[in-house]
């Protein structure tokens, strides 16, 4: 009787196995990631909005040419 009720605890937990898959889980997260970077960044231009000043102009255009750059690099 142990045997049975092993064999058929066995079948229903590998059955849910599959229906809890985590397929595209990583995407997901990703895409949750890129959200939170950019609200950050959101936060941040929002916050400067008043502050005027032309140091860390060199360092800006920097980051934006190397962004560019990196974007203009991939192939789909």
């Amino acid at each position: 009787m142990y045997r049975v009720m092993g064999h058929v605890h066995a079948t229903v937990h590998r059955a849910g196995d599959r229906l809890r898959s985590t397929a595209g889980q990583g995407t997901v997260e990703y895409v949750a990631l890129i959200l939170l970077v950019a609200l950050v960044m959101a936060g941040v231009v929002a916050a400067m909005k008043g502050f005027k000043t032309d140091e860390g102009q060199a360092l800006g255009d920097a980051i934006l040419s190397k962004i560019k750059a990196a974007v203009e690099e991939v192939q789909f």
